[in-house]
């Protein structure tokens, strides 16, 4: 338990964000991934990171580095057969490095709800001796706009990029859906964030999606879950008083590998990501490598 704890903190040290003046890319990530095996409940800490790095194409001399790093409390309670709770609890620390010098700000980000319903699940044997299981969840829920947002009317998209949350109070689509067959499985989630305005600027709506094969391999000890696939995002146009903001928005898809460890009670879990395609800010942002890692407490 103290090498547990003393990895909690050491992820908590490590958080640190950076923001894009053009497309504001990481402004109100969210990220769901996927779940460690619980029975009724878990509670734990992940830590997610993206890069970008910008040029702007009609003008050399303006350029940006940015890493986005972000820690968050998340958890998942069962209510009965069919209802699932979650909740994720982020703390970001944003920083700039640009022709501009070098930007910092930090605190709480937004807190997001989620409330599943299970529409599907079911376990039976084929002819062939093999065991097949399925779920499907669909639901909703909310961002509060508990992160700061102190922007600056007279620099309001560049400082909005920056910020530790949205300012706006955003309504999120979900579902999931797992196909179990034996030992192999796949895992499936679609998510849509619809943003709304904050001091006349609103995030573009976010529609995410992915999809992993992995492999469970037990020991007397723990499950081991090794997994690929890869991650789709479409991020909508930013507007600033209902007009369109140029040079924001884009789409990716990625390539994904990682690992999922599940113990007695307790998870632990990893992936990192790289861009296949991509055209972010018409094609003046680069994402390069994302990555994520968790400890979870399953009961």
């Amino acid at each position: 338990m103290k090498k547990v704890f003393l990895l909690i903190c050491i992820l908590f040290s490590l958080v640190e964000s950076y923001g894009c003046d053009i497309c504001g890319c990481s402004s109100g990530n969210y990220f769901i991934g996927t779940f460690p095996q619980f029975r009724k409940h878990f509670f734990g800490v992940r830590y997610t990171f993206r890069s970008f790095e910008t040029h702007v194409t009609s003008d050399a001399t303006q350029f940006s580095r940015d890493f986005y790093q972000t820690t968050e409390l998340w958890s998942g309670f069962n209510i009965g057969r069919k209802w699932q709770l979650l909740a994720f609890i982020p703390y970001n620390i944003n920083k700039q490095s640009s022709d501009d010098g070098v930007k910092k700000s930090n605190g709480l980000g937004d807190l997001s709800l989620i409330a599943n319903y299970k529409i599907l699940n079911t376990r039976n044997g084929d002819r062939r001796g093999n065991m097949i299981s399925q779920q499907l969840w669909i639901g909703g829920g909310i961002k509060i706009p508990t992160g700061k947002f102190a922007v600056d009317a007279n620099d309001l998209i560049p400082t909005a990029n920056s910020q530790a949350g949205t300012g706006s109070l955003d309504y999120i689509l979900n579902a999931m859906y797992t196909y179990h067959i034996n030992e192999w499985g796949v895992n499936t989630n679609v998510n849509y964030k619809i943003n709304k305005n904050a001091d006349q600027y609103k995030f573009g709506n976010r529609l995410s999606s992915s999809a992993f094969i992995f492999h469970s391999i037990s020991s007397s000890v723990a499950t081991f879950s090794p997994n690929v696939g890869v991650l789709y995002e479409n991020l909508a146009a930013n507007e600033l008083n209902k007009v369109k903001v140029p040079d924001t928005g884009g789409k990716a898809l990625l390539a994904s590998a990682g690992m999922e460890i599940n113990f007695a009670s307790m998870a632990v879990g990893c992936n990192a990501q790289l861009p296949m395609t991509q055209n972010f800010s018409n094609e003046q942002t680069k994402n390069k490598i994302r990555g994520m890692v968790h400890v979870t407490f399953t009961f």
